[in-house]
Order: structure tokens, then C-alpha cells, then sequence
């Protein structure tokens, strides 16, 4: 159970990180002004997204591992 909810914890900290990650002006975008601004910003904006994203889904498929691996151990040790 506590290696459950430390994977969690590590999960939740790191699709908090990685979405403040694209908070603020990135510096690819520093020098830019009007529409060129505007599109890196968006550009970076729609990169974070799908970053945060592919962590939520790999966080999905470990649980899933995890719980099925849990199944199998209470299946394998239950007493007849």
C-alpha cells in the first residue's frame, strides 16, 4: 500500500512540475513581438499539454500494471 501511494505522490509532483514548466515567456520566444509572440507562446503552450498529457497516461498504465500485479499476488497467496 505505501509503495502504492509513494508512486502516486512521485506521479502527481511530476505532472505538477512539468505543467508549471510552461508557465511565463519561454526563452526560444524572448525578442519576439505581436503574432510571432503570440505563436511561439501558443507553440509552447500545446507542447506542455502533450507532454503533461503522455505522464497522466503512462501514470494510468502503471496503476493498471500495479493493481493487476496486486490481483495476482492476493490470488496467488490466498488459502484454499
Amino acid at each position: 500500500m505505501w509503495i502504492f501511494l509513494a508512486i502516486q505522490i512521485l506521479f502527481l509532483i511530476w505532472v505538477i512540475t512539468g505543467a508549471a514548466s510552461g508557465s511565463g515567456t519561454p526563452e526560444e520566444c524572448r525578442g519576439l513581438t505581436g503574432d510571432n509572440l503570440k505563436l511561439c507562446e501558443d507553440a509552447n503552450d500545446v507542447g506542455t499539454t502533450i507532454g503533461v498529457g503522455l505522464v497522466i497516461g503512462l501514470w494510468a498504465a502503471v496503476d493498471v500494471i500495479l493493481g493487476f500485479t496486486y490481483v495476482v499476488y492476493r490470488l496467488a497467496t490466498r488459502r484454499c
